[in-house]
């Protein structure tokens, strides 16, 4: 697998996607295979301690990483649309400003990780990847995993947000009666993309009318 290539598609259809060790590590995954079904062009960095999540979520085996990525993903490893980079890996391409993409989005953000964006702290590829995404003026998308928050997590997400950061927890809905785990997998990675201006069908928005609901006063 080509670790160091530096990617083929136009950047407003090249995103780079995080995943750290925050619980929820199939968030990220999923963002990223949908990504790739819409034709994007995917950098996925992933942090020691989101190997380890993977490990104990997903039954991934860090010691394989190259082809537990090929298991997943598959041709879009071979043709180079998913272009893994490893944490360590501080002069990736993803690392420099003047490697142009849409955004990047953290799915799982810990509460590490949050704080190290929010204090310009880039001494690893995830944060440092993030820190040219503030400076570029550039989609950031943060989806932290955490509860209870303690007042430190909130002042950091409110620090974030207003430097223009989209922090969107990982809070399901059930207002459309999911009925699998991964229907609310799905509802959370589609609310994802909407923030990213990204087109799909993940889960089903209140007032469509094919199911039948009706837009409350309260939400018009």
């Amino acid at each position: 697998m080509a670790e160091k290539q530096k990617g083929t598609a136009p950047h407003h259809n090249r995103w780079v996607v995080g995943i750290t060790g925050a619980s929820g590590s199939i968030y990220g995954i999923r963002l990223a295979e949908e990504l790739l079904k819409r034709d994007k062009e995917v950098h996925l960095v992933v942090t020691e301690a989101g190997w380890r999540v993977l490990k104990e979520e997903m039954g991934w085996q860090a010691s394989k990483r190259p082809q537990m990525l090929q298991d997943r993903f598959g041709e879009f490893v071979v043709n180079g649309r998913l272009v893994y980079h490893p944490n360590s890996d501080i002069g990736a391409s993803i690392a420099s400003g003047s490697f142009r993409v849409s955004g990047m989005v953290v799915a799982p953000c810990s509460m590490g990780t949050l704080s190290s964006i929010a204090h310009g702290i880039s001494d690893d590829l995830m944060t440092r990847a993030a820190d040219v995404m503030l400076k570029e003026r550039r989609r950031l998308l943060l989806v932290p995993r955490e509860t209870p928050l303690h007042a430190i997590h909130l002042e950091n997400m409110l620090t974030l947000a207003r430097l223009g950061v989209t922090i969107l927890p990982a809070m399901p809905a059930f207002y459309y009666k999911p009925q699998s785990m991964d229907e609310m997998i799905n509802f959370l990675v589609g609310k994802v993309l909407d923030s990213m201006d990204v087109e799909h069908d993940l889960y089903r928005r209140w007032g469509d009318e094919q199911y039948g609901l009706e837009t409350p006063d309260h939400h018009r």
